[in-house]
């Protein structure tokens, strides 16, 4: 079950399940404030950078069978995410929609392009393979971003060309998507309606 409540470029999003319970607040045209408190630990750390470097206020306050593992977690506030931002940006109007950014980490690179567009595709080419960041599958960053562009419909690049040490490649990964989706979502005065030739989104 999920709930929106939805203020101008703001979401708050409630959702619960028999694996976990998520409730997640983002505002979009924010500062980069973060009270995140998701059970995981890096979890927590990325989504604490993603708020910082993409201007976006975010609250999570979540709880699910960590005794499993993490993967119900970690992919369900990805959902929550996604959601959140797509009743933020309602219908678009006057949004830039791309955003494109390249950060690098020490010795990884992570570029992200994106489009906030209403079709959900993710591309994420990385040589992260497997293993953990402390007690993080960091496959599970993939299912994170999966759930994200599954409910927030958008098109998401992520390709990181070199890179080895697995906290760096996914750090990189978090701050190059915050901001690109910070590009991407800003207004802009110059833009009538919504940023298509179609005229809808």
């Amino acid at each position: 079950m999920a709930q929106t409540t939805k203020n101008l470029r703001q979401a708050e999003i409630t959702r619960e399940t028999a694996e976990t319970q998520v409730r997640l607040r983002l505002t979009l045209d924010g500062t980069g404030t973060a009270d995140i408190n998701t059970g995981v630990g890096f979890l927590d750390h990325v989504l604490e950078l993603f708020a910082k470097h993409g201007f976006f206020d975010i609250e999570v306050e979540a709880t699910g069978d960590l005794h499993v593992d993490a993967h119900h977690t970690t992919e369900d506030v990805g959902i929550c995410l996604g959601m959140a931002l797509h009743e933020a940006v309602g219908d678009k109007a006057g949004m830039r929609r791309f955003g494109s950014f390249t950060v690098p980490m020490y010795e990884s690179l992570a570029k992200v392009d994106l489009d906030v567009c209403g079709r959900a595709y993710l591309h994420y080419d990385t040589p992260l393979g497997y293993g953990k960041v402390g007690d993080f599958d960091i496959e599970l960053a993939e299912e994170f971003f999966h759930g994200f562009v599954n409910h927030s419909g958008t098109t998401l690049h992520i390709n990181v060309p070199y890179g080895t040490n697995r906290h760096h490649i996914i750090e990189a990964i978090f701050k190059a998507v915050a901001k690109a989706l910070d590009i991407a979502t800003r207004l802009d005065a110059r833009i009538t309606g919504v940023l298509s030739t179609k005229g809808s989104l």
